[in-house]
């Protein structure tokens, strides 16, 4: 096993979920908040970038609301999220002001990370805010957010905000464990200390909807040490009531389950590969497929089966291998109608076919990022 020590790293993004901010009544959980904000303002006393991505504002707006349950309507939970959304800055900053550090709400949605240009100017001014010593405490922005709204989105938010940044460390904060190799609080399940690699066994261990094995929030969880994974940030999940956890993490100790990264995209290859709106689907034989994987080459007209979606050219579309997996995604040089027409076929027939050649390639290499 690898042997932890974080404590030269120098940017951290953790999250908290909305179980561990509120009760079941829909109230703030005060006590915790208190000693997770303790810990936050000491990493960041310790000369470290601290950034916050933060869950509970609909239940922070149901608690002052005074439902009895969560709203189950779209509108209803944006109703909720927009009170609760300065209820919990309120709180963050009351708690924070104590130890004399200035947080600044930054709100988000998917849409900030698929538009290059606003993914671009959330990354500026992100770093501005940490060069002002300010801890930014991030959120989705649920008032305007509609399918961003479900339990769990916040993970892939701050696996996103980690690649954002350029961060070192990912903290996702729940109420498990980590990840088991069976159900929590069933005999004989053992919690998985480490992992190299998101297999297949991994994804079922975290399970999904209906699962028998997987906790509530854990599938989002996967999916969000995998883009921290790739962006090559090291990711923690661990529990967020554990006594000091947050410092006693970042000091070694082997609490929780940690994904080690893998190769390390390039910004732009990371946009692409987490960033961007699929707009479609190209699908490729398996010669395709391998000249991709093994050699790193450029999609080519031959290697082309089949199209899905109506992409303009300079989208992004998901790369699909003959065993229905996504293997790629990248921007493409050609449009869907034009795809169809030269999927096939060789690189010196496009212009015969389409009366022009603008590229060689479907997908440059420079635009394609693996998964």
């Amino acid at each position: 096993m690898e042997r932890r020590n974080f404590t030269r790293m120098q940017r951290v993004v953790v999250k908290i979920g909305s179980s561990s901010l509120t009760y079941p009544t829909g109230k703030l959980n005060i006590e915790q908040i208190e000693q997770l904000v303790r810990q936050l303002a000491d990493l960041h006393n310790r000369g470290m970038d601290v950034l916050l991505v933060t869950s509970g504002a609909v239940g922070a707006g149901m608690g002052k609301l005074g439902l009895a349950r969560r709203p189950r309507t779209i509108p209803e939970k944006q109703a909720a999220a927009a009170v609760g959304q300065g209820i919990l800055l309120h709180m963050y900053e009351k708690i924070f002001a104590e130890y004399g550090v200035i947080v600044g709400q930054v709100l988000l949605t998917r849409e900030d990370f698929a538009d290059r240009r606003r993914f671009l100017n959330a990354r500026n001014t992100l770093q501005a805010m940490l060069g002002f010593h300010i801890i930014p405490v991030i959120n989705e922005n649920d008032t305007v957010a509609v399918d961003e709204i479900k339990l769990g989105d916040n993970d892939n938010l701050a696996a996103m905000v980690a690649g954002l940044v350029d961060a070192d460390l990912v903290v996702l904060l729940s109420d498990v464990d980590g990840l088991f190799d069976g159900r929590p609080g069933d005999p004989g399940a053992t919690l998985v200390k480490e992992i190299r690699e998101i297999d297949d066994r991994i994804e079922a261990l975290a399970g999904g909807v209906g699962s028998a094995v997987g906790t509530g929030g854990m599938a989002t969880k996967i999916q969000a040490a995998r883009i921290a994974m790739h962006s090559g940030v090291v990711t923690i999940i661990a529990r967020a009531s554990e006594r000091d956890v947050i410092r006693r993490l970042v000091a070694g100790e082997p609490l929780g389950t940690v994904f080690w990264p893998s190769v390390r995209l390039v910004n732009k290859k990371r946009w692409i590969a987490y960033g961007a709106t699929v707009c479609g689907r190209i699908y490729i034989d398996g010669g395709a497929a391998r000249a991709l994987r093994e050699n790193g080459k450029s999609l080519l007209p031959s290697g082309v089966t089949g199209v899905e979606g109506d992409f303009e050219m300079g989208n992004t579309v998901s790369v699909v291998a003959p065993d229905g997996k996504e293997i790629a995604r990248g921007i493409v040089n050609y449009s869907a109608a034009e795809v169809e027409r030269i999927k096939g076929r060789k690189t010196g027939e496009i212009e015969k076919i389409l009366g022009y050649k603008d590229y060689d390639e479907i997908i440059h290499r420079d635009n394609l990022a693996l998964e």
